[in-house]
């Protein structure tokens, strides 16, 4: 009878374990809301849904909009099934039931990432803006908040006056890590290069960054800031995981779309969104990833 006893244990204890190995593997469901941006919406949330889910660790569903200037007072988004929004999105408000819908899933530890031109949405929006901590364009200036920017080994916010968001000629560029310990670093290199892409700058607003993670020098002969700027972080608010990138700018089709197809982007992407949406990061680092001199790409958006 002990026997017995101690083997309905271990078959007990066992399926335990195989139900937690199931869950860990359980895709995590992902929201992209775009339909309207001043960037090409309909090459950028194809590829982010075809890297998503290409990772195997992610499952994605649309929230298109109306076009431009049409009817928004239909466009409700139900958040709840959602671990993880990604926002793709720069146009027209959102009706209100929207935006508190949004605000309640972000202030209950909703995972989202902004992504490119996501943090120019939404200027007069403060909590928005709180949840991006940078954004630019738009009407953004001084009463947005301060200029921030990486200088002598800290974040610098700079309260000058002036228009907030701009970049210069499209390039390839290093960026350059500056904090290691979130787990969306672990195995990255300590500088890589990315492929020819907007390096935004003279981005400004609240500012509440919680981790910076990768920062790159805007050259003023590509008619950039001639400073450090951040580029990929997190955003401290509340007891939401928030994961910005400023890289990605989307090409004029899946096949010509160089800086999405760039390895370090994706690679990035994938890790950030998994740590927004469960805390976590379980994607190894390929050997593939770029170095400090050579960029790489995948331009089917696989995994090799």
């Amino acid at each position: 009878m002990k026997h017995l006893s101690l083997l309905s244990s271990l078959l007990v204890v066992l399926s335990l374990l195989l139900a937690c190995s199931v869950s860990a593997r359980k895709p995590i469901k992902t929201l992209i809301i775009t339909g309207q941006n001043n960037h090409n919406w309909q090459v950028s949330h194809v590829a982010l849904k075809q890297i998503l889910e290409n990772s195997g660790r992610f499952t994605v569903d649309f929230a298109i909009s109306p076009s431009k200037g049409q009817d928004m007072s239909k466009f409700i988004i139900d958040f709840t099934p959602y671990q993880l929004v990604v926002l793709d999105y720069n146009g027209d408000s959102w009706p209100e039931e929207t935006n508190h819908r949004f605000l309640t899933y972000v202030q209950n530890g909703g995972g989202v990432v902004v992504y490119h031109a996501a943090d120019n949405a939404f200027s007069k929006w403060p909590e928005y803006n709180e949840i991006c901590a940078l954004g630019g364009w738009e009407g953004r200036n001084e009463k947005s908040g301060p200029y921030v920017y990486w200088e002598d080994g800290k974040l610098v916010k700079d309260s000058s006056v002036g228009p907030g968001g701009s970049h210069g000629k499209q390039h390839e560029f290093v960026l350059t890590r500056r904090y290691q310990e979130n787990p969306i670093m672990k195995g990255l290199p300590y500088q890589w290069r990315h492929a020819k892409d907007e390096l935004y700058d003279h981005m400004r607003g609240p500012g509440n960054i919680k981790d910076i993670l990768y920062t790159a020098f805007a050259e003023k002969d590509m008619n950039g800031s001639g400073r450090e700027e951040p580029l990929i972080f997190t955003v401290d608010y509340g007891k939401a995981r928030i994961f910005h990138t400023m890289l990605g700018h989307a090409g004029e089709s899946l096949e010509n779309n160089i800086a999405m197809q760039c390895t370090g982007f994706q690679v990035l992407f994938l890790r950030g969104a998994e740590w927004a949406a469960t805390g976590k990061v379980t994607q190894k680092i390929p050997a593939d990833f770029p170095t400090a001199t050579q960029c790489t790409y995948r331009l089917n958006y696989k995994e090799k």
